[in-house]
């Protein structure tokens, strides 16, 4: 099977973390005389991807997808203590 291309624009604006994606928050680019100080200040940082999409951002970003993390006890190297 080939391999996945991810969508590069997509790649560009959202992050993986261990809940889903971030994004930045858009109206943050200009225009800042219009817009109030609260805000200016409530669309700083990111936020989080909606359920609802996060299906289209997982398609978009094949790569991405989150590996099953091992936990201490999963650790096993076949050796016994």
């Amino acid at each position: 099977m080939p391999k996945l291309k991810t969508k590069r624009g997509a790649a560009k604006r959202f992050r993986r973390t261990a809940k889903g994606y971030k994004h930045k928050r858009t109206n943050k680019n200009h225009l800042f005389i219009n817009k109030s100080s609260k805000r200016k200040r409530q669309l700083r940082g990111f936020a989080d991807v909606s359920d609802a999409d996060r299906s289209l951002v997982d398609r978009m970003l094949p790569g991405r997808k989150r590996a099953a993390r091992k936990g201490p006890a999963d650790d096993s190297t076949g050796e016994e203590a």
